[in-house]
């Protein structure tokens, strides 16, 4: 098993060989090829929103398949556009040995906090996973409260590895994919557009109609009468 040590020697040649475009397989297969076990990548999305659930995904993708996504210009969620994040969520699924969904509904960022959520999130999808990884690779700060399995916390992993960063797209286009549905019986919240985020229409909608069941009622936009 990498010690800490070796991923942050693995992370410095990741940095100085990354290229513009997109994620080198620089990280992920340094790992693989040189203590021969298998990755998990777990990322989450969702936690700036006001609405809906927090939710993370956890991936396990073959060393065989490191190189097509590389090709295919993998990259943080946040960078890529709709039609962008689908194709690739697409193909992340296709290839991947497994992935899994886990979430934190709204009443539980309400009642632990949001980070604790998240957390909370990435250890749903990481034990879902039929095909137990070796590692998890993390993104953020903090390592998920619990795990059996061995894990490491990696600040921006979506800019560094492949894994965590196909989790960080599954984790998108999932969660997008699920607030879309929302916003047939919450029209009056612009949820089509702005995917439960804070944004103008999203605030003007809470003021004119109070907040719904599902949003997150500790975050001080939602503290709002009708």
């Amino acid at each position: 098993m990498p010690k800490s040590s070796s991923i942050q020697k693995l992370k410095s040649k990741v940095q100085k060989s990354k290229i513009q475009n997109g994620i080198t397989q620089d990280f992920d297969s340094g790992l693989s090829d040189r203590y021969s076990i298998l990755i998990a990548g777990v990322d989450e999305v969702g936690r700036g929103a006001l609405f809906g659930p927090v939710v993370a995904a956890a991936v396990v993708l073959p060393p065989s398949a490191l190189e097509e996504l590389v090709a295919a210009q993998i990259r943080d969620s946040k960078k890529l556009s709709r039609d962008r994040r689908l194709k690739l969520a697409a193909h992340i699924c296709q290839v991947a040995l497994d992935w899994r969904i886990g979430f934190a509904t709204s009443a539980e960022i309400d009642r632990i906090n949001i980070l604790q959520a998240s957390l909370l999130a990435m250890k749903r999808a990481v034990l879902k996973l039929k095909i137990q990884p070796e590692l998890c690779l993390v993104d953020g700060r903090q390592p998920i409260k619990d795990l059996f399995i061995p894990q490491q916390a990696i600040v921006k992993g979506d800019e560094q590895s492949l894994a965590i960063a196909s989790a960080s797209i599954v984790a998108k286009v999932w969660r997008d994919a699920l607030i879309t549905r929302l916003a047939v019986k919450y029209p009056q919240y612009d949820l089509v557009t702005n995917k439960g985020y804070g944004t103008q229409r999203h605030i003007e909608g809470l003021h004119q109609h109070g907040p719904c069941r599902l949003h997150r009622l500790s975050f001080r936009p939602c503290q709002v009468r009708e």
